[in-house]
């Protein structure tokens, strides 16, 4: 039988906040054990689980003993693949304290600017491959009906 982890544990294995884990746990997309003063365990196993669902290679399990051995093996884990789109480094250009980043993901190129430190730190340079995470609290995407789109059109030729 595997180890049983605290979540504070585990949570630092999987390199996310407790917070995030626990949020996890009570949607019931983790599965735990309950010790008798009814705090939460996730068994090794489910913590491997929980890293290899996340579409990244596996790291040893976590490497057992080294608390966020996978974050610090640069492996991503913990997100959804739907905010995650992988390409290849296109180009790099530094300025000043921001660098903006080419990304080809298929045949789209998404650019995004990020701080300079952020790229050394990643080690970023043309043809490597990287994943951008798109990070966003609400976006809306609509149709706009026939009467609408000529009241558009109509204004912003004015403008």
């Amino acid at each position: 039988m595997s180890a049983l982890l605290s979540v504070r544990a585990a949570a630092d294995r999987l390199g996310v906040s407790y917070s995030t884990l626990k949020q996890w746990i009570y949607d019931g997309s983790v599965r735990t054990t309950r010790t008798r003063g009814g705090h939460h365990r996730l068994s090794e196993s489910e913590v491997t689980r929980l890293v290899l669902s996340q579409d990244s290679r596996p790291v040893s399990a976590a490497a057992p003993g080294k608390p966020g051995a996978a974050a610090a093996k640069g492996v991503l884990v913990a997100l959804s693949g739907r905010n995650q789109l992988r390409g290849v480094v296109e180009e790099v250009r530094n300025e000043g304290l921001l660098s903006q980043v080419r990304l080809r993901i298929g045949d789209q190129i998404l650019t995004a600017v990020i701080t300079r430190d952020a790229v050394i730190e990643l080690k970023l340079k043309r043809g490597d491959e990287a994943v951008a995470i798109i990070k966003a609290t609400e976006v809306m995407i609509g149709r706009l009906s026939t009467d609408r789109r000529a009241r558009y059109a109509e204004k912003t030729t004015r403008d």
